[in-house]
């Protein structure tokens, strides 16, 4: 009997228009075939923070995916997500898509703008809740970080837009460039939180912002560029009124790696979910 030959696997960046830029994904368009463990293991091959795999087409421009860390499977991948429609657009031309993910429907719109394809995605309903002391105390112990060392005009709370993110705003740019954290202890504190990332910020202006995205529990030191955080910290931003209802913001991320991306969140009045949307390309 002939195996089944192996699945396709291709590799996208996301919230960059340069391969060397942004995040890094794995992209796979026929993962029909494919069970968690064949998942995990082409996710851990590759070594980025996510791949994705569209499992089932349900429909025209309709998708069931899943995203696998190095480590484990996680409910949503904003990087991937976007990765993947890019993926499709190129295959299939741009237009509207759907992905069933783990954590809700997460529509995504790709266009071409230029010579570009730009993809933006629709989180699912997001939520922001207080984190108690002692957990906030940890979290600065495992990163180093001093309590005066934080923005207070910038609560920490935790954001969820389909995965659930630590939010804490340093006071300095400084402060978030020196980033040399306990791997181990936050990784730890993360698992018991349920913390996909945390997100760290600092804010230059009133609607620009560099953030910076530990990833311990996915066997990754640190995300380049992380949409599903970005849509958590969109909802933040709205939530504790930094923002209007309607507003536009701009993400710097990835450049104290080398690997410099922008991420555009979207607020709209009258709708609690939050757009996220950017540029890719293909690598390699």
């Amino acid at each position: 009997m002939t195996p089944d030959p192996a699945p396709e696997v291709l590799r996208y960046t996301a919230f960059s228009a340069d391969p060397a830029g942004g995040n890094p994904a794995g992209v796979v368009l026929d993962a029909s075939g494919m069970d968690e463990e064949a998942m995990l293991a082409v996710a851990a091959e590759l070594g980025y923070s996510e791949s994705a795999f569209l499992t089932e087409r349900t429909g025209e421009g309709a998708y069931t995916i899943r995203y696998f860390s190095p480590k484990a499977e996680v409910p949503f991948c904003g990087h991937a997500t976007v990765a993947t429609a890019l993926a499709l657009a190129e295959r299939d031309g741009p237009g509207e898509l759907e992905f069933a993910t783990p954590a809700g429907p997460v529509p995504v719109t790709v266009v071409r703008q230029g010579g570009e394809l730009r993809a933006t995605l629709t989180s699912v309903a997001p939520h922001v809740e207080e984190i108690a002391a002692a957990d906030l105390a940890e979290a600065l112990a495992a990163l180093d970080w001093a309590a005066d060392g934080l923005d207070p005009a910038l609560p920490p709370r935790i954001a969820y837009a389909g995965a659930r993110h630590l939010v804490l705003a340093a006071a300095t740019r400084e402060r978030l460039a020196a980033l040399d954290y306990d791997f181990a202890r936050l990784g730890a504190l993360m698992q018991r939180l349920d913390l996909t990332t945390l997100q760290l910020v600092w804010r230059e202006g009133p609607g620009v912002f560099h953030v910076r995205d530990p990833f311990p529990v996915g066997g990754v030191v640190e995300d380049p560029a992380t949409g599903a955080a970005a849509a958590a910290f969109g909802a933040y931003a709205r939530e504790l009124g930094l923002v209007p209802d309607a507003a536009v913001l701009t993400l710097h991320q990835g450049a104290d790696m080398g690997r410099p991306g922008t991420l555009t969140v979207e607020l709209r009045a009258g709708d609690a979910r939050v757009r996220v949307s950017g540029t890719g390309a293909r690598i390699g």
